[in-house]
């Protein structure tokens, strides 16, 4: 399964979840995550969206380190098998179908 195709499952399971998904762009600090997530009641996280088997570049592990200090979630996403739990791990109270 191609990045994009795990990105657009990821958008819909969000959705479904009752949240949304945007883009993240930040022009000028370069490496951060790719999608932000938005869910019900002010739940939120980061998730870098890979192919399967790829890793975030050194650059983009280092934000993630930056954003987790910050105490923000940040999530690798390489698999659409694992997109679930991450909307779980989000919502821990909500009840999920997807």
């Amino acid at each position: 399964m191609r990045e994009k195709q795990i990105e657009r499952k990821l958008v819909n399971a969000v959705k479904a979840a009752g949240g949304i998904a945007p883009k993240f762009v930040s022009p000028g600090y370069d490496g951060m995550p790719d999608r932000l997530l938005l869910l019900p009641n002010g739940r939120m996280a980061f998730v870098e969206v890979k192919a399967p088997g790829e890793k975030p570049r050194p650059l983009q592990m280092a934000r993630h380190r930056l954003l987790r200090k910050l105490g923000f979630k940040v999530y690798v996403l390489d698999t659409a098998t694992n997109i679930d739990k991450i909307v779980k791990e989000v919502m821990p109270d909500e009840v999920h179908t997807t």
